[in-house]
């Protein structure tokens, strides 16, 4: 879905105010479901979460925490719930066999980063990935879902969005009141820079919660390319931001919703609206596995990864949390 403009504008906006009970309602449900006791792992769970609908970068965090708790000698498993696919698992994740229709984009992207396991069920995810030789659990999103209990809890915030006009769905992004959904994480991992989250990182500071600072960097040399750039992302404009620091000519852009399934229709399109403008295509790593393979051979990617300012003090936290448990 396409978030509504308004969640980003003030919070006293009309359909914000229209929407209000609403999200008064769904707010304390989702913030009382989270209060729920959950079922403890065979394992440490580390759960990469954000506060609001959307995207905020969970699954680049995800994978940058893995590499860091490889680092500490850890042997870290993925657990997702395999958002937009149709398999409810448990099921580990085969890039080389499963589709995205299966599976969900950012399953694929994990598997490919590690051993990833696909559950709805999260207990029975996390046994799963226990029983194929994980010592730790990087469960991709889940922060308001009680069924598995969390070891270590990040919310991951998008620096340039921060918390939007502070509401709770439908009036506004988030899934339940921030004063909340405190209690339930241990660091806020904020990527990017901008001022809509500094409000945000203050609060978590004044909670004792460490702020861990980062950036997406991207990769490979775009120099010189004249490229026609499109996604399906929670904030596609973040894509074409990178695209430019990588040195590319972007001579068009198309946003799509997020997870959107692209069509031969959307495909055809894009080959042909690129055709006229003389233009490469190019789109991000979540997108492109929900390319047909025809066309995704077309189709170029831009690689990013996640840079912490200071992953001495991830590696000091997720340490300690191995430590219990060595």
């Amino acid at each position: 879905m396409r978030a509504p403009i308004f969640w980003d504008g003030p919070s006293g906006h009309p359909a914000a105010r229209l929407l209000g009970p609403l999200g008064a309602l769904y707010g304390r449900h989702t913030a009382a479901r989270m209060d729920r006791a959950g079922a403890r792992g065979p394992c440490p769970v580390l759960c990469v979460g954000n506060f609001t609908l959307g995207g905020a970068g969970k699954t680049p965090t995800a994978i940058a925490l893995a590499a860091l708790l490889r680092e500490l000698g850890a042997r870290p498993a993925f657990l997702t719930r395999g958002y937009g696919g149709r398999l409810s698992g448990p099921v580990s994740v085969d890039p080389e066999r499963h589709g995205a229709d299966e599976t969900g984009d950012e399953a694929l992207l994990l598997a490919r980063a590690g051993p990833t396991v696909l559950s709805r069920d999260r207990p029975a995810g996390a046994r799963l990935c226990a029983e194929r030789g994980a010592d730790i659990v990087v469960m991709d999103d889940g922060l308001q879902n009680p069924s598995l209990a969390k070891d270590l809890a990040f919310a991951v915030l998008d620096a340039g969005a921060g918390i939007g006009n502070g509401r709770t769905f439908p009036a506004g992004p988030l899934r339940a009141p921030l004063a909340r959904q405190w209690r339930h994480v241990h660091g806020l991992v904020l990527v990017g820079d901008g001022p809509k989250a500094e409000p945000v990182a203050e609060a978590a500071r004044a909670r004792g919660l460490p702020v861990h600072r980062a950036r997406l960097v991207p990769g490979g040399d775009f120099s010189q390319r004249r490229v026609l750039a499109f996604a399906g992302i929670g904030r596609p404009e973040k894509f074409f931001a990178s695209l430019r620091e990588a040195g590319a000519e972007i001579v068009a852009t198309r946003a799509f919703p997020d997870h959107h399934p692209y069509t031969i229709r959307d495909t055809d399109r894009l080959a042909a609206e690129a055709r006229s403008l003389g233009a490469d295509l190019v789109t991000t790593a979540k997108d492109h596995v929900r390319l047909a393979r025809p066309f995704a051979a077309r189709v170029a990617v831009l690689p990013v990864r996640l840079d912490f300012a200071d992953p001495a003090a991830l590696r000091a936290q997720l340490g300690a949390v191995l430590g219990r448990f060595g």
